[in-house]
């Protein structure tokens, strides 16, 4: 019998624990300090209707962290891997009964300034490896499934599957020539959807103008989302999105090394003074406060402010029923899963899709090109406040 089979759906909802600030070291920290009014908290009921881009692979890595029996993942009696699709199946319908119009866009092939951050990673995996082989040992379960879950890696086998589920649930995906923010956050300042739906701080940095976070990881009246706003963000600071993306460089990212010894606090106030880091370096002790060597700051500022991406306007709204057999077969042969479940699913699909927000759940996303195309910024130094703003000033009440 599949794990599933013995864990209700509620229990599920309440599993899918928060995960913590990612993208840009400290950075919601340093928001909610400085501009708390950038940020509003809110119930997932407040988006019926809204278009979402959503961040597939944090989602996946989510599900594969938090979906568990007993500690561990889900698996078939074959031990392959299913904690992803159950997360990904029924989260996808938490959000369509809710009026929401998700389009998954996952990741693609990483920058090579990220190595260093994946090499990172690597090691940590390594390191995790060898303390579950201690906790094994010992019989330690505590510190065997802490170490488990230090160990969870989306794999693209995992990416994969979740594409298959998706396409026959008639839920559009995007595969990003490069990251997944990027793309999100191009889609946002195209109009193409509301906002990114992701716990990677870097979507704002990329310049979303709207940021959900916990709105995949959490029961909305447990764990409240969080809407970011960049244009309230930038105000609140007094910094344009060039000066923003260079304090999240000193803050801490995915592409380089920070300043060695300047903390948050630190860095807003370098950042407010000197307005870019190349005057930041000639006005500070770089004795007391050592650069990474061959710092590479400024190609990171130029991988957030022209990240390859697809270009917005060759994608197209688009939404489909859902095929329940298809359903079926893919999740209840070798998946393992309960078929009454699944078919109750997909049903809940066609009735979202055909009640009264059928007028909302009729516009989706469908790839007409995967060439990847290289964005045009705005001049550097201009603030990116109107971005998005046809967009926002679309209702947030209920649609036509």
């Amino acid at each position: 019998m599949h794990a599933f089979q013995a864990m209700s759906i509620s229990l599920f909802y309440v599993k899918c624990v928060k995960i913590g600030d990612m993208g840009i070291l400290g950075l919601s920290k340093v928001l909610a300090d400085i501009v708390p009014h950038a940020i509003r908290e809110s119930e997932i009921k407040n988006y019926f209707g809204r278009k979402v881009a959503v961040d597939a692979s944090m989602s996946l890595y989510q599900f594969l962290i938090a979906v568990r029996s007993e500690g561990a993942q889900l698996t078939t009696v074959d031990g392959e891997t299913t904690s992803h699709l159950m997360g990904t199946f029924y989260r996808t319908i938490r959000l369509i009964e809710n009026g929401i119009k998700p389009v998954y866009v996952f990741d693609g092939k990483p920058p090579q300034m990220k190595s260093g951050e994946l090499n990172k990673r690597a090691e940590r995996r390594e390191e995790a490896q060898k303390a579950l082989d201690k906790a094994t040992e010992q019989g330690d379960l505590a510190e065997m499934e802490k170490f488990n879950r230090r160990l969870v890696k989306v794999t693209p086998q995992h990416a994969n599957e979740a594409k298959q589920l998706l396409t026959l649930m008639g839920v559009p995906y995007i595969d990003a020539p490069c990251e997944a923010e990027a793309q999100c956050a191009a889609m946002v300042r195209s109009g193409k959807v509301f906002a990114v739906a992701t716990e990677d701080m870097d979507a704002l940095t990329f310049g979303s103008s709207v940021l959900l976070r916990h709105m995949t990881v959490s029961e909305a009246k447990k764990v409240p989302i969080q809407e970011f706003h960049l244009d309230k963000i930038l105000e609140g600071l007094h910094l344009t999105q060039y000066e923003f993306i260079d304090l999240c460089i000193l803050l801490g990212c995915d592409y380089t090394d920070s300043i060695r010894g300047i903390g948050p606090k630190r860095a807003v106030d370098l950042i407010t003074q000197y307005r870019s880091i190349e005057t930041i370096l000639d006005n500070i002790d770089t004795t007391k406060y050592p650069p990474p060597e061959n710092w590479s700051y400024k190609a990171a500022r130029q991988l957030f402010l022209e990240p390859e991406i697809t270009d917005p306007d060759q994608v197209e709204l688009k939404w489909n029923d859902p095929d329940e057999e298809g359903l079926v077969k893919y999740l209840c042969g070798d998946k393992q899963f309960n078929e009454d479940r699944i078919r109750n699913g997909a049903k809940k699909l066609m009735k979202a899709r055909g009640t009264s927000t059928q007028g909302r759940l009729d516009s989706f996303f469908t790839v007409l090109s995967t060439t990847p195309a290289k964005r045009k910024v705005e001049n550097k130094k201009q603030t990116p406040n109107k971005r998005g703003k046809a967009d926002r000033g679309k209702g947030r009440g209920k649609a036509k």
